[in-house]
């Protein structure tokens, strides 16, 4: 009897309290078969759709399709029958298969009336004509490039380099799929990593942003404020030195203020600010923009990490944004669209809203504040200071006829036996931001002569130019 009782109670247990976990498991098969057995719904940018599905003539009855596929996959990921999904196919799985709870009267109805289940569609935030033109800036080298509207978190571009073609893992043929998935695990340049969500990079001279913001928001420093001058700094604590870039003074005049600094991006004078703010101020301003944890856009994305308890050779070294720093290109996009938004950071999102099968509109994605990171004044004063960088400074081909354009370059040194990174990250128009960008080309994309402006800056204009439709 004991038993007997026992049994009734798991199969109650089983049956009714974890029904729907059951249900929803993503392992369960007759869930598979179910969301097979029905098309699958759209993801869009713009009106067009991106992924979509089709008939087929076996037991699954619809297969999967991605128009432009390697374009738009650090966006859409997969859904493939083998190994699940990933990407809004993953985050937005249940408005897609059409088993969210939004979708249930209508779910209902086509079950009592004998109709196929109904699903949703989700559309993107992202800028056709600027995703186009990422994806082309890269072609084919290893990096990444993120845009998003400064003014509401929008992510107006996210292309990651090399990529693939998630139609390789939508196949009904799962031998394909399986060995599709073994050589792009084995390919040496990682085309399923999605660079600019789940990748970081020392940001290198990019980081001067912050640290400059630093500077401002301390009380003690202006852009005219005076700074350290010489060709490099002498460490204390070390024999090492932080030199220059090129291993002159920041400015021939014998005087530097803190905007020479950023415009020359200038080592030595930015170790010295890193130095006389200390740690501390360093490390609570980078979390302020975002370091150190993670967003939801709505795939989760890696933290962008800030050292602690540095002495003062990596207190400089950080200041710089070298040492231990390390940054997504969506952080590195997020701090210039901080500035342009006069120091307010925003919730970056990739979805901008998810329709019912009638296409009338279940969700809209409203603008989010994280919170005031800069003051306002300070974010004006940054802003004005990026935009000397590109008219005057290290930025140059960046510039826009008729627009005035802001931009920080960065060059991030990875060791000795490998070249650096390329940097840039931009914002226009700096009156009224349109559009944040950032660029980082790995291993400075293979060029013989590494710089962000030779090499990532052409790449952030044409974004810029897509965006603002010229």
């Amino acid at each position: 009897m004991l038993l007997f009782g026992l049994l009734l109670a798991n199969a109650n247990y089983l049956q009714v309290v974890r029904a729907d976990d059951l249900h929803n498991d993503p392992n369960n098969p007759r869930l598979i078969l179910e969301e097979y057995s029905r098309e699958r719904g759209p993801i869009l940018v713009g009106d067009k759709a991106i992924a979509s599905s089709f008939a087929t003539d076996d037991r699954l009855k619809y297969q999967r399709k991605y128009a432009q596929g390697p374009l738009y996959a650090p966006a859409t990921g997969f859904y493939s029958i083998v190994f699940g999904a990933s990407g809004i196919e993953a985050d937005e799985n249940s408005i897609l298969a059409g088993t969210d709870d939004s979708l249930f009267v209508r779910r209902v109805i086509d079950q009592l009336t004998g109709e196929q289940v109904k699903v949703g569609s989700v559309q993107l935030t992202l800028n056709a004509k600027a995703q186009k033109a990422a994806y082309d800036g890269l072609r084919g080298r290893k990096g990444a490039v993120v845009a998003i509207d400064p003014a509401t978190g929008a992510i107006l571009a996210l292309v990651s380099s090399p990529s693939y073609n998630p139609d390789v893992l939508s196949s009904h043929d799962t031998a394909k799929v399986r060995a599709a998935r073994k050589r792009l695990s084995a390919n040496a340049n990682k085309p399923m990593l999605n660079r600019a969500l789940r990748e970081t990079y020392p940001p290198g001279s990019t980081f001067k942003l912050v640290t400059a913001a630093a500077a401002l928001e301390s009380g003690k420093f202006r852009r005219d404020t005076k700074v350290y001058n010489g060709p490099r700094l002498d460490l204390p604590q070390t024999d090492s030195d932080l030199p220059n870039f090129d291993g002159q003074s920041c400015s021939a005049g014998g005087r530097a203020t803190l905007e020479d600094a950023l415009k020359r991006s200038c080592n030595a004078a930015f170790g010295k600010v890193g130095l006389d703010l200390g740690a501390t101020a360093l490390r609570e301003q980078a979390e302020k923009f975002g370091f150190n944890r993670a967003f939801e856009v709505p795939m989760t994305t890696a933290r962008s990490g800030f050292p602690t308890d540095t002495n003062a050779p990596q207190t400089a070294q950080s200041a710089i944004g070298q040492f231990d720093v390390r940054a997504t290109p969506l952080q590195m996009a997020m701090i210039a669209a901080t500035i342009g938004n006069r120091g307010v950071l925003m919730n970056p999102f990739l979805v901008r809203e998810v329709r019912a099968p009638d296409l009338s509109v279940l969700h809209t994605t409203r603008p989010d504040e994280v919170g005031e990171v800069i003051s306002p004044q300070t974010a004006d004063t940054l802003a004005q200071m990026m935009v000397t960088v590109v008219e005057e400074g290290t930025g140059s081909n960046a510039k826009i006829a008729g627009v005035r354009v802001g931009g920080k370059t960065g060059t991030a040194q990875q060791g000795t036996n490998r070249k650096p990174h390329a940097w840039f990250v931009s914002l226009a128009p700096i009156n009224d931001p349109k559009v944040a960008v950032a660029v980082v080309l790995e291993d400075g994309g293979g060029a013989a002569e590494v710089s962000g402006n030779q090499l990532a800056a052409p790449i952030a204009r044409s974004v810029m130019l897509a965006v603002l439709g010229r």
